[in-house]
């Protein structure tokens, strides 16, 4: 299997067989002025869609290079493992817009013309994750209550031959991948879940920063899995060696 190659923010995609503040510049701040984006749509628009093993599209360098160092540097702080809530997270003016333009509806319609289906009135629901703890990445499809996901990679360099996403033929074999992907800073994948969506990673034990963004079927998925991860965040703040 070849893995993506390593270090720099290189998209590292393999295919198998706090002064945050400051760092806000007066250029950023014309820059959006000018109605421009963190998200590199054109580079989603120019990314096909493939069908190996299921529906997903993978897109290197989503986020502009001027705009990575900010979020880099402005990463939610989490010391525990696990998947928490962007709202239950202390967040910087820099992430928190990051997230609005992640949820907003110029990345919704990419993804719909994307996959073709429709988000319209579909909530959405930002997870994140900061460490791994070695039990991560067991093969899974996703519930059945997530539309689309989306993963997008904080990662300056990753050097490790664990934690690279891979997505899978099959449930049983994490061999047999149709693509492995490092978790390199910019990187994004989104798939269609379906009871075929199979995908996990080799473990790995360290810091493995990771923003999670999925489509929804109704408001009442969201208010249960947010209610279930941040019950997650409360039980791992009351007991830091769970």
């Amino acid at each position: 299997m070849a893995g993506g190659p390593s270090g720099g923010l290189d998209p590292g995609i393999g295919f198998c067989a706090s002064g945050h503040d400051r760092l806000v510049c007066a250029g950023q701040s014309r820059k959006r002025q000018r109605g421009g984006m963190i998200l590199d749509l054109e580079r989603l628009r120019a990314s096909p869609l493939q069908r190996d093993p299921f529906d997903f599209v993978l897109v290197d360098n989503f986020i502009r290079a001027e705009d990575l160092p900010v979020l880099l540097a402005d990463f939610p702080e989490i010391r525990r493992h696990g998947s928490f809530p962007l709202d239950a997270l202390a967040v910087g003016a820099a992430f928190a817009g990051f997230a609005a333009e992640l949820e907003g509806d110029e990345l919704r319609r990419e993804i719909e013309r994307k996959f073709a289906i429709d988000l319209a009135g579909r909530p959405t629901m930002i997870t994140v994750r900061g460490k791994s703890d070695g039990k991560d990445g067991r093969v899974h499809t996703d519930s059945a209550t997530k539309l689309i996901t989306l993963l997008l990679y904080m990662n300056p360099v990753w050097e490790a031959e664990g934690g690279r996403l891979r997505l899978l033929r099959r449930a049983d074999d994490l061999a047999d991948c149709a693509a492995e992907i490092a978790p390199l800073a910019g990187t994004m994948v989104a798939f269609r879940r379906s009871a075929v969506s199979f995908h996990g990673h080799q473990p790995h034990r360290g810091e493995r920063r990771v923003l999670q963004l999925n489509w929804v079927t109704d408001q009442g998925v969201l208010r249960r899995e947010l209610g279930r991860h941040g019950w997650s965040a409360r039980i791992k703040a009351l007991n830091p060696f769970g």
